[in-house]
């Protein structure tokens, strides 16, 4: 049984009830944690008890909410060697159900969910997070209400179709989607669980952090490199390395932690490369890799904070890297990766070529999810130039808006 002790604002530090669904926090907008009673889960929770345990995310049972879980099997996905750089690791989530890393954080979303008593549960998503919650909803026997661009994946609009969800395809970005589930949402009933606008997605996400770590002798390597969207992975891995510093379970240093954006819609690199705390809205994005197409995420000011606590890096690669990494992968490691994913190869090779890794440092590269739900996005983009990068703008403030926030 997991000891979730309460939720914390990450801006604030305000703690509010885990009873009962929350949202953001009340006084500044800030996304929620749940924490945990550490103190009574040491005791009784050693890694050396993994050990037998059936082989999804729910492995970590102890620090995950207690309730019944809606699972499709998630989670411990494998750590593949690399053949090309003897010490590369890829962690692929494309193994997951519905083909991504989302299938985490919506399992887990969707079980408190559930055990809430909520009803409907509304989305915007780039695509993937969609596709997951469709499926996890329909697991649990909830409606689910989907805004998706319309120019996303089709594998994405079709999967979420045939889970019985609610679809509207906006023409527009995940922002627009997001504004439009934050105006509705009170009026339908819904309950919005939009990246960070409610705490449990993270808790799914910082599984993969307690996976890199077991899959490694619990030895952390010195780096990973993430694709970075919305960023929820990033956030979870960081909050598992804090955990299992609390549980006593790892000793060595914190890896640095990369986050790599496309060229033509990156925030948090701009933000990085400028000593900023918080990024600026993306005006115009534009990028093959859809799941990296987020023009602000609603965390920036988290990720900013991991990755200079990391001692970690941001960087922009270009559609054209990402395409032919995309290739790559597929024949030198066997693995079909989704574009977002192989923008991690892309990002390794700029990093080893200008001595920020070492070619003896351990680094993990994450591979997001499956290159087959984007068989018509490869097809198009094979023979299509790649787009011109979107130059970035400052767009109207607002404290809390949708998922990408604020406007």
């Amino acid at each position: 049984m997991s000891r979730l002790s309460h939720l914390e604002c990450t801006r604030c530090g305000q703690r509010l009830p885990a009873d009962r669904p929350q949202t953001v926090c009340p006084k500044d907008g800030g996304a929620l944690y749940a924490r945990y009673d550490f103190s009574a889960i040491r005791g009784g929770f050693r890694r050396e008890k993994l050990a037998g345990r059936t082989a999804t995310m729910w492995r970590y049972s102890e620090i995950l909410p207690y309730a019944s879980p809606v699972s499709l099997g998630e989670g411990f996905t494998p750590m593949l060697a690399s053949r090309e750089y003897p010490n590369v690791f890829i962690k692929d989530e494309g193994l997951n159900p519905t083909g991504s890393f989302k299938a985490r954080g919506l399992s887990a979303c969707v079980t408190m969910a559930r055990h809430y008593g909520l009803k409907k549960l509304a989305i915007p998503s780039a695509g993937n997070a969609a596709g997951a919650l469709a499926a996890y909803a329909a697991a649990a026997g909830l409606e689910a209400h989907i805004f998706m661009p319309k120019d996303v994946p089709m594998a994405n609009r079709i999967e979420s179709d045939y889970y019985g969800a609610h679809v509207t395809l906006v023409d527009g970005l995940i922002s627009d989607c997001a504004r439009i589930v934050a105006q509705r949402a009170e009026k339908e009933g819904w309950f919005d669980v939009s990246t960070l606008k409610e705490p449990f997605r993270v808790e799914g996400k910082k599984t993969m952090g307690y996976e890199v770590a077991e899959q490694l002798g619990w030895k952390l390597p010195q780096g990973i490199i993430y694709p970075t969207g919305g960023g929820v992975g990033l956030l979870g891995m960081w909050k598992a390395f804090d955990e299992m510093e609390q549980l006593g379970w790892i000793e060595s240093e914190r890896p640095k932690m990369v986050s790599v954006q496309s060229i033509g819609c990156a925030p948090i690199v701009k933000a990085w490369d400028e000593g900023k705390s918080t990024s600026e809205m993306w005006m115009n994005a534009a990028t093959a890799a859809s799941g990296l197409r987020v023009p602000k995420p609603y965390g920036d000011y988290l990720i900013l904070d991991i990755l200079k606590n990391s001692r970690g890096t941001a960087l922009a690669v270009t559609d054209k890297e990402i395409l032919e990494a995309t290739r790559h992968w597929a024949r030198i490691e066997g693995i079909f990766a989704a574009p977002e994913g192989a923008a991690s190869l892309a990002a390794y090779r700029n990093l080893l070529g200008s001595g920020f890794f070492a070619p003896d440092d351990i680094v993990v590269l994450f591979n997001t999810g499956s290159g087959l739900k984007y068989l018509d996005v490869l097809d198009q983009a094979s023979a299509a130039p790649a787009p011109v990068p979107a130059a970035p703008a400052k767009a109207p403030g607002r404290q809390i808006g949708g998922i990408i926030g604020p406007y």
